[in-house]
């Protein structure tokens, strides 16, 4: 993250479309990691929430990639992403409630118009949203 932006390589951006496509109509996650809040590679996890409007991420992929695999390249949670099957790219008050990386950005794939799917970036710290502008 550099500033108010944040630089998603246009193939991560392709693979969280197509992770939340393949996901619909349940909303996906997943995580990017990375050094120095630079984008190294993208994680698709399990969203072990029952339903269409909610992600919780599964603590043990959690754990491992937290404990095992990040620390071994020297890496650290840069981004977490979740879509939006049916609605806007913005942080809903459960997302701004459950957000626990307050370092990391928070992108959310938008299918509201499935022909042209959209991903918005966010900063949540505190209760606090402030949005970035995602560079490729």
């Amino acid at each position: 993250m550099t500033g108010e932006s944040f630089l998603l390589p246009a193939e991560m951006a392709q693979e969280i479309i197509e992770h939340s496509l393949a996901e619909t109509p349940r909303e996906c996650c997943g995580l990017i990691a990375g050094a120095d809040g630079v984008a190294e590679r993208l994680y698709r996890l399990h969203n072990l929430a029952p339903g269409t409007e909610l992600y919780e991420i599964d603590p043990q992929q959690l754990l491992d990639l937290e404990f095992k695999t990040l620390p071994a390249q020297g890496w650290e949670v840069v981004a977490i992403y979740h879509s939006h099957p049916h609605s806007p790219a913005r942080p809903s008050s459960t997302d701004i409630a459950l957000a626990g990386w307050p370092d990391a950005v928070y992108l959310i794939c938008t299918l509201e118009d499935r022909e042209n799917p959209g991903i918005r970036g966010f900063t949540i710290r505190d209760g606090e949203v402030s949005e970035l502008v995602i560079r490729s």
